[in-house]
């Protein structure tokens, strides 16, 4: 009777220990996972062009820059 005991308490403790090592390992896959969610968004973020508005501002300034620049050597446009 013991010797039955003690194999269904070292099974028990067996299934229970495997169960904690599921659930960490599952909470570190979800975790990977996430952290590589977070850099395909970051990489998205950094690869998406300007809105128009923004790129009509920039060749604005550079047209600005550019008058700026004649005056300054002296240049009449």
């Amino acid at each position: 009777m013991t010797e039955t005991l003690s194999i269904i308490t070292l099974s028990i403790a067996g299934l229970g220990g495997l169960a904690m090592l599921t659930a960490a390992g599952l909470s570190g896959w979800r975790g990977w996972l996430d952290l590589q969610r977070l850099s395909i968004a970051n990489e998205r973020e950094l690869t998406t062009p300007p809105p128009a508005g923004a790129r009509i501002e920039l060749a604005d300034l550079k047209e600005r820059i550019r008058k700026l620049e004649a005056i300054a050597a002296g240049i009449d446009l």
